[in-house]
């Protein structure tokens, strides 16, 4: 009886670890893309990129800026790179981040920003062509291709 009972208990554990979903974990992604845009007062930019993780998932994706303020300017980043904190799937790196730049350069520049989405952070760094100056709010776009 008193087995019977063990039995019972030990196959009802071992049911209940088998029905506990996993804990999702944080995968690592990084994106490489290409950006071109103007700016005066409005700013705007749009370009294309490649999302990477660590699981294997690798997604093509779209890329449009917006925003304005005390702005003047015209970009193309070449080499860009971007690196995903707080992603659980690579769906997750999808959406509107919210954005804010102070920014200067002349025909060789380079740009570093981090931006916010939920719990999802994206920390950008690239280096292109072109002039700027100023200070702009506004979002920056990923859609999938």
């Amino acid at each position: 009886m008193l087995t019977a009972r063990i039995l019972c208990v030990g196959l009802l554990l071992v049911g209940g670890m088998v029905a506990m979903p996993a804990q999702a974990r944080d995968i690592s992604c990084r994106m490489t893309y290409s950006l071109k845009g103007w700016s005066l007062f409005y700013q705007t930019a749009r370009g294309s990129g490649v999302v990477t993780c660590d699981n294997g998932q690798s997604l093509r994706v779209s890329i449009e800026t917006k925003g304005g303020g005390l702005t003047i300017g015209k970009s193309e980043i070449h080499d860009g790179h971007g690196r995903f904190a707080g992603v659980r799937d690579i769906r997750d790196v999808l959406g509107a981040y919210a954005t804010a730049e102070a920014h200067a350069g002349v025909v060789r520049s380079s740009a570093a920003q981090v931006l916010v989405k939920g719990n999802v952070t994206l920390a950008l760094a690239g280096t292109g062509e072109g002039w700027d100056l100023g200070i702009a709010f506004g979002k920056f776009v990923i859609k999938a291709d």
